[in-house]
């Protein structure tokens, strides 16, 4: 499939995605905020400093700083979640995925990570280090600064894992790699691979723990855990 093929899909399934999600109509808030805690509304790119006891709207992202923390409540879950430092979560992610949903947005992200590699492909010429268009920027995503972007994502990703949001959990986590490879490290795969389990897709989850097992860097302990993994999901 060329270019101009993965991006008709993609633009087909996000259609279809904004057609199948419906936001569940609680309000979060923001209970507690102690430190650097941050908000950035929707698709705004400045981050403004989080008061305890505001709402917080789907589109928005939240930040905590170093040593820093914060409470959110979901009143329609009677439930709260502490936020520890070093931590970005987007308020959207705080919600449960139909089995459909997850299914199409898997389906879009192995679709984006297709493109990003055969475009990858098409830019890697030996000697040199030459990247046009969103490459440069992708390229730029490796840097100290935004590695530590990534890192605090990641940490969010298992906020969700932790709270039993495995669906967002899982599908971050694979976006959050694919923009950032240098961060694809054996614990953040295997968190997609049981984060998959733990929602029901166990022909997903077993796919990732076998291509988890494939990883040549893997540790004596790591590839007998994963192995374990897989002989499990196979006596299902």
């Amino acid at each position: 499939m060329d270019m101009r093929g993965l991006r008709t899909v993609i633009a087909f399934l996000l259609t279809m995605l904004c057609a199948s999600i419906v936001w569940g109509g609680e309000q979060i808030t923001l209970q507690k905020a102690q430190g650097e805690v941050l908000i950035r509304p929707g698709v705004a790119e400045t981050w403004v400093k989080a008061r305890a006891g505001e709402p917080l709207s789907p589109d928005a992202t939240i930040k905590i700083g170093k040593q820093s923390t914060a409470v959110i409540v979901l009143p329609a879950l009677n439930k709260k979640i502490s936020l520890p430092a070093e931590v970005i979560v987007d308020i959207s992610d705080i919600r449960q995925l139909t089995s459909e949903e997850l299914m199409l947005k898997l389906t879009m992200e192995r679709v984006r990570a297709s493109s990003y590699e055969w475009k990858k492909k098409e830019l890697d010429i030996p000697g040199t280090t030459a990247f046009r268009g969103e490459d440069r920027e992708r390229s730029a995503a490796v840097g100290d600064g935004d590695l530590e972007v990534g890192r605090f994502q990641l940490n969010g990703t298992r906020v969700l894992y932790n709270n039993g949001f495995y669906s967002t959990s899982a599908l971050r986590t694979m976006d959050v790699l694919r923009r950032y490879p240098p961060l694809a490290q054996f614990e953040n795969r295997l968190l997609i691979a049981e984060a998959l389990e733990k929602s029901g897709l166990k022909g997903e989850a077993l796919n990732e723990y076998i291509t988890l097992s494939q990883r040549p860097d893997l540790t004596a302990e790591q590839r007998e855990l994963v192995a374990a993994k897989i002989a499990h999901l196979k006596r299902q």
